[in-house]
């Protein structure tokens, strides 16, 4: 994943929570993931190279780490995991006002099921370890994760004035896309995917704060 440019610079993929990001710049981030995406989703549907390049680092790094260790990175991305982490991120920022930017958070997560599922059953990709089974294209592990870990510290981060819930929210989805990838359960690509089709709906989100929430962003990022 990219990291942010000096001085937050808008436009950074995936969103990094608490940096300022210009409309122009927003538009642009959202118009290349989709590009990529389309691009990615392509290859899978027409089982292109691209898949190959994927296929054979996923070669490389199944089962190189004890399985205990990667189904717990990947149970980050369960629902009954990450989803309460962003209800309560939600309802904290809702009590301190910012009931817009809660609502978009909750909206974005909601969304996550709805673009997912009908891209795995479009899209019927067999996975790693169950070349007999289907619908492992996009991650909806990663995408939850992301969304929820994300999204969470996108609404708290104007009342702790820290960096840490950033930080965070890339551990927490970087670890589930590594769990998931590690054990098997997703190809390199489903991971990426997720990402890309995501990063939008967490910059929507961002956008959705009240001015003067974005302007205690800025003074303290």
């Amino acid at each position: 994943m990219r990291q942010p440019g000096p001085g937050g610079r808008p436009g950074t993929i995936p969103p990094v929570p608490g940096r300022p990001a210009t409309l122009p710049g927003a538009f642009a981030a959202s118009a290349l993931c989709a590009l990529l995406f389309a691009l990615i989703t392509w290859q899978v549907l027409v089982r292109g190279p691209l898949l190959s390049w994927d296929a054979r680092l996923s070669a490389a790094l199944v089962r190189t780490v004890p399985d205990a260790v990667t189904e717990s990175l990947s149970d980050l991305g369960n629902i009954p995991v990450a989803l309460p982490v962003l209800l309560l991120a939600a309802g904290y920022a809702a009590l301190r006002g910012e009931r817009r930017g809660a609502a978009a958070a909750v909206l974005a997560m909601a969304l996550v099921p709805a673009l997912v599922v009908p891209l795995k059953e479009w899209t019927a990709r067999p996975g790693p370890l169950e070349p007999w089974a289907a619908g492992y294209f996009p991650s909806g592990h990663t995408a939850t994760a992301f969304v929820a870990y994300a999204g969470a510290a996108l609404l708290v981060r104007p009342y702790l004035g820290r960096g840490w819930p950033a930080a965070a929210a890339l551990v927490l989805t970087g670890a589930t896309a590594v769990g998931l990838v590690l054990r098997g359960f997703h190809w390199p690509l489903d991971v990426l995917a997720s990402l890309l089709l995501c990063t939008p709906l967490l910059l929507a989100v961002r956008r959705s704060f009240r001015p003067s929430c974005r302007s205690t962003r800025r003074s303290s990022g």
